[in-house]
Formats: C-alpha cells, structure tokens, sequence
C-alpha cells in the first residue's frame, strides 16, 4: 500500500511539472527532459512512469478534465436550486485569473493538437460530456422551478452553457488583463441566463 501510495505521488509529481511546463513553455517546446527539471528528477526516473512524452501528456489531460468535472460538479451539489447551482458552476470555472490562465494555456494546446490525435478528441469529448451533464442538471432543474424557459431543449442548451464559459474565457485570455477577470465572469454568467430564460 505504501508503495503504490509512493508510486501515486511521483506520477502526480511529474503530471503537475508537465503541467507547469506547457503552460510555460507550450506543447512544442517540452520535453521529457525539461518536465523531468520541473519535477527535479533524473530523466530515468520519468522513463521510469512513461514510456514517453506524449504517454505523459494523455494522462495529465486524462487528470485534468476529470479534476475540472470532479470540481464543477462538487460545486452544484452544495446549492438546491437552478440559479444558485448556476452561480456556483460558473464561480467554480472562474477560479482566478492566474489559475484560468495556466489552464487554458495548456488547454488550447491540446485542442489544437486534437484535430490530429484521436486520444486527446476523446478525452476531450468525455470531458464536454461531463459539462454537459452539470448544465443538463441545472437546466432541468430550472425549468421544474419555472425559472427557465420550458421550450428550451436541455440537451442543445447544456451544450451551449459549456461553449459560452470557454467562449469568454479564451476572450479574457486573449486580452490578457486581470482586472477583466470579474467583468468577464459576470458577462458569462448574463449571456448564460440569457438564452435560459
């Protein structure tokens, strides 16, 4: 037990260096090598949990979007109903703006690379699943308590709440100003409302 303890947190080790590394530096740029110097371990050592780069990078997405859905999710299930649930969702994907921006770094890294990689499509599409979920959850909801449109479809609207969210924060990324962090965060949140209501 203690060695698979042990064993868990070096691969976690290296996952979090990875992470540190593309988002710093970018897919292109990282390699075994330098996710290794961000772990601070020999090379061997990351051989020794991954036979290569890209078996690092299929978990860490694999990691990552499960940690998001796992977080997003534990977020809606402390608030009983619609627009509360709502609330936390989007308070639970605007974390912070330096949060936010390591994320999506290394996030549009792995969608640009996605159109060419079945893994990373896959991962990713169970990772949309998972939101859509959460929406179709608080859509659902909403529209029992009457305060969301009854003729709305909840499939297409969960949908739709997940591409808003990412919609602005790339647009917040791309300007690259905390101090539009909440500005952007509000204007998620009135645009989600909006086609829900």
């Amino acid at each position: 037990m203690a060695r698979y303890k042990k064993t868990e947190e070096k691969k976690n080790q290296l996952l979090y260096a990875a992470f540190q590394a593309l988002s710093d530096l970018g897919y292109d740029a990282v390699t075994l090598q330098i996710i290794s110097d961000y772990a601070k371990v020999s090379k061997g050592v990351a051989h020794y949990y991954f036979e290569n780069k890209e078996s690092i990078f299929i978990e860490l997405l694999t990691w990552l979007t499960d940690k998001i859905f796992k977080k997003e999710s534990s977020s809606i299930a402390l608030e009983e109903s619609a627009i509360p649930k709502l609330q936390s969702y989007i308070r639970s994907v605007f974390i912070s703006p330096e949060e936010n921006r390591k994320f999506y770094r290394v996030y549009l890294d792995f969608l640009a690379k996605a159109s060419r990689n079945s893994v990373y499509r896959e991962i990713n599409q169970r990772f949309y699943d998972n939101c859509s979920q959460i929406g179709y959850e608080i859509i659902t909801i909403g529209q029992k308590e009457g305060v969301f449109n009854p003729h709305i479809s909840s499939k297409e609207a969960s949908r739709e709440i997940r591409a808003i969210i990412d919609g602005y924060l790339i647009q917040w990324l791309m300007m690259d100003e905390d101090q539009l962090h909440d500005i952007y965060h509000e204007a998620c949140l009135a645009s989600i409302l909006k086609i829900l209501k």
